[in-house]
């Protein structure tokens, strides 16, 4: 069974981009990475994305295989296909962790979602992500309270599990 990452933090940006992963993360990345050995730096994909992605996505190597396989099964020279080797291929940024369970992160990934100070790791499944944490609180944190707010006191979230695949 695959490792998923879960939880969030807040962590230290320096003034180089290196911000360190949290540890339950770095085992998540280690487990998913084929190539990882003990003592090795796991590696992992960021995607960055497009004008209106506002974090930085991390994938592990598993999961961006993953997507890398559904690319490559659309029909060569499709608008669907090229468009998301533009995205996921393009528009990301291939890395590992460092000894000191840290990433560094290019000036062009922090200017892109205004990351200065600090960062606001949040998990994501098979994916975890990377937000400046004023623009996770006004986006995300505001939609979840919404969706929240329109359901019933009583109503147990769980239930949207009950249509899920493998039922």
């Amino acid at each position: 069974m695959v490792r998923r990452f879960r939880g969030e933090s807040h962590h230290k940006v320096d003034t180089k981009g290196r911000v360190s992963i949290p540890a339950s993360f770095r085992r998540v990345l280690e487990s998913s990475d084929p190539n990882w050995t003990p003592g090795d730096a796991p590696e992992l994909v960021i995607v960055y994305g497009d004008h209106r992605r506002n974090y930085l996505e991390c994938y592990t190597m598993a999961a961006i295989e993953e997507v890398d396989d559904k690319i490559d099964a659309l029909p060569r020279g499709s608008m669907e296909r090229k468009m998301l080797q533009r995205l996921f291929h393009g528009q990301s940024y291939p890395t590992n962790v460092d000894e000191t369970g840290r990433l560094v992160l290019p000036a062009k990934l922090r200017q892109k979602i205004g990351l200065e100070g600090e960062a606001f790791f949040i998990a994501a499944g098979d994916t975890f992500q990377i937000w400046k944490p004023e623009t996770y609180e006004e986006e995300e944190l505001a939609k979840t309270e919404e969706w929240l707010d329109e359901l019933p006191e009583d109503f147990d979230p769980l239930v949207f599990l009950d249509g899920a695949k493998g039922d």
